[in-house]
Formats: structure tokens, sequence, C-alpha cells
């Protein structure tokens, strides 16, 4: 009896795809050709991109803005290759549009933080407040601009690390570009005794600063006294360098106006406390 059911159940599937043959093989004809519209639409995607972020670079445009135009050109193909394939299959993609909509408005309340952020790399692109190779402060956070995405920033910190800066974090904050002039300003605060000639000082100092050749002498030097502290009088140094040389100056100042001052006996207070210690007499009283 069982084996009746069998045949018979068989012969109807066998009966169904007689009936159904050019149905069946229409939608396998379909469904070879969504997979090839999809191969080629991403093969499509990812040589135009290379393609226009070559091509920007070669005329001069930043990488930055190359790699984020390229990325949503390779996104925008994937999108329509997704479209043609389910129109291919037989979907009625005006209601996927529809239903994406709807579920895209939904999604886009959840995910408020991921739009803000895509929003925030369309204006750094347009306004190209930084651009990869440069030195920035974006929030506290100090590093070389390696890349602009689409939803993040990456910068590397001149320790090695490597950080990822949220693009809404960046708009909603400060951006110090240390890259972008080609000179800096430089201050040094040299604090020294309450005893020390301020003439002298002057003097010290300016010696220094005019004997280094790096220094942009004809942009102005200023050594002047800046502030009458609670135990020093600070002196302040504002010199102009390149962008490459600001920090070596930095550095090699400050040591020469250490050995500078140590040699005509200028004071450097530091921080230190003074014991005082009183001796008191007690007489006893015998009763």
């Amino acid at each position: 009896m069982e084996e009746l059911d069998v045949t018979e159940s068989l012969s109807r599937m066998g009966q169904w795809v007689v009936n159904n043959e050019a149905l069946l093989i229409q939608y396998a004809v379909n469904v070879v050709a969504a997979i090839i519209i999809l191969l080629i639409g991403l093969l499509v995607a990812r040589v135009v991109s290379k393609g226009i972020s070559r091509v920007m670079v070669a005329r001069g445009i930043d990488t930055t803005v190359a790699d984020f135009l390229a990325a949503l050109v390779r996104y925008g193909i994937i999108a329509f290759t997704l479209i043609a394939v389910l129109s291919r299959i037989g979907v009625q993609t005006a209601s996927v549009i529809a239903v994406l909509g709807a579920a895209g408005l939904a999604v886009g309340l959840a995910l408020q933080g991921s739009l803000s952020n895509f929003a925030a790399g369309v204006l750094l692109v347009m306004f190209r407040p930084f651009r990869t190779g440069e030195f920035v402060d974006l929030g506290g956070v100090s590093g070389t601009v390696t890349q602009v995405q689409i939803f993040s920033t990456t910068m590397r910190t001149p320790d090695g690390k490597i950080i990822v800066v949220p693009n809404g974090k960046i708009i909603a904050g400060n951006i110090i570009n240390s890259s972008r002039e080609p000179d800096r300003r430089t201050e040094i605060i040299v604090g020294v005794a309450y005893d020390a000639d301020i003439d002298q000082v002057k003097t010290v100092l300016g010696n220094i600063v005019a004997a280094d050749k790096r220094i942009q002498h004809d942009r102005g030097v200023t050594i002047r006294l800046n502030e009458m502290a609670a135990s020093t009088l600070n002196f302040v140094v504002w010199v102009w360098t390149t962008n490459g040389d600001a920090m070596a100056v930095k550095w090699d100042l400050l040591e020469s106006f250490k050995r500078a001052l140590d040699e005509h006996q200028i004071g450097i207070p530091y921080p230190q406390m003074d014991v005082h210690l009183h001796q008191t007499s007690s007489t006893s009283t015998n009763t």
C-alpha cells in the first residue's frame, strides 16, 4: 500500500513538472541571470570606485575626498544592483522600496548616532578641516590622519597607536590642525627667582634665541615678563619656526636656557617647604 502511495506521489510530481516545464525553465533562467547580474554589479562597483579614486588622486584632489566619494559610488552601485536582482527574480521592487523606506525610518530612529556620524563625514569631506597626513587634535586626541571614512576617522598617534574617532564627535568638538600652516609660533615659559634682574634675564634668553638659525627672526621675537607668580617671575618667549622645526627648537631652547641661567647664577625656584622648630620651656609644679 505504501509503495502505491509513493509511486502515485512521484507520478503526480512528474506530471506537475511536465505541466510547468516552461515556468520552471523561466524561473531557473531568471535565477541564473540574477546571480550573473549580482556578480557583474559587484565587479563593476569595485572597478568603478577604484577608477574614480585613481583619477581624483591623479588630478591632485585630496585623497580624503577621493576615498570618500569612491566609497559612496561603490555603495550606490551595489544598491542599484540589488534592486535589479530582486526585479529579475520577480520581486516587485516598488513594494520592496516602500517596505525598505518604512524600515529605513525605523532603523534611522534606532541608529541616530550612526546617521549623525555619516552626516558628519559628509561635512568633513565638503569643508576639509583636515586632510590625510596632517597632524591634528580632535577633541583632545592628537595624531596623524590616515583615513577619513564614512562613519569614522582613523589616526596614528606619535607613539604608534591607531585611534578611530567617530565623525560625529569630531564635528561636535574643536578641531586643531597643526599641519595646515607652514609656520608655527612656539611659546616657552621660563620661571626665575624674584631677586633676579629683569633686564639681565631678558638679555640671557635673548642671546640664546639670537644664536639659533632655525628661528625666523624677521617675524619678530618676544621675550617679556609675563607673570609675577607666587614664587617665580615667569618670562614668556615667543619665536616663529617652520612646522617641522617647532618641537626640536623648543626642546633645544629649554636646555640652552637652563645652562645659561646656571652660568649667570640666576636662580630657578622649585617647590620647597621650610619647617621651623620652636623649643618651648615647660615648668613643672610640684604639689
